[in-house]
């Protein structure tokens, strides 16, 4: 299952500023219940797509929604920053054993 949705890039301050984008509520619900046997920790495993850019993470739960973290690699890769609307494709999933 795959899911693709535009989202601002939002800044998450804390001892250090963190950045993502934001899920709508209905694509977070659906995708916990798709994902039911991926979650961990509150956290789902998933491969995402920003332009040119595909990277790992885990999605983070807030306040309903789930957050895609962006790492100042992706950001920089990409000429992304605070503010851009961005199209992001993800699939969960783990990363296959080696």
């Amino acid at each position: 299952m795959e899911w693709a949705f535009d989202a601002e890039i939002i800044e998450w301050r804390g001892p250090a500023p963190y950045y993502f984008v934001a899920m709508s509520a209905a694509d977070s619900a659906e995708l916990k219940e798709a994902a039911r046997s991926l979650i961990y920790w509150g956290q789902v495993p998933v491969r995402v797509v920003i332009g040119d850019t595909e990277f790992r993470t885990a999605l983070f739960p807030r306040d309903g929604r789930y957050l895609v973290p962006l790492k100042d690699a992706v950001r920089q890769a990409e000429g992304i920053g605070e503010g851009d609307v961005v199209a992001v494709t993800l699939r969960p999933g783990r990363e296959p054993a080696s």
